[in-house]
């Protein structure tokens, strides 16, 4: 088992007893991604459709520096503050994968922080590109 880190995680950037992801037997296993700024250890807030991008693009670098793309995620769990944003979060959501999406599920929950997203999601990691 492999520990992946956002690339730009400031190394004082404690989140938690978890890892940012976990490589093991050619999967990645990427823990729940949210609006934080890795580089000032903040989170940041905005609208749904602006934490939906910074969420996507902080799974998106993590994703990378385990030498897979977007379009290697086979399975995401989204967790929404209030599902009645959902057309809005999946707008954004859509445009980060081309191809067959990946399968989904899609959630209400209570979010930490005044969050508004979180994403989780397992990726295939190629073999050969």
């Amino acid at each position: 088992m492999k520990k992946i880190v956002h690339p730009k995680r400031d190394e004082k950037f404690v989140t938690g007893a978890y890892s940012d992801a976990v490589l093991i037997d050619g999967f990645l296993f990427v823990s729940g991604q949210a609006a934080v700024d890795f580089e000032t250890s903040r989170f940041v807030l905005g609208t749904i459709e602006e934490e939906t991008v910074r969420t996507l693009e902080n799974i998106k670098a993590i994703v990378e520096a385990a030498g897979a793309t977007m379009n290697d995620i086979v399975k995401c769990t989204v967790h929404l503050a209030d599902i009645r944003e959902f057309d809005r979060y999946n707008e954004v959501y859509a445009s980060y994968f081309t191809g067959v999406k990946p399968a989904r599920t899609t959630v209400q929950s209570v979010l930490a922080e005044g969050l508004k997203v979180e994403i989780d999601c397992i990726v295939r990691i190629p073999t050969v590109r």
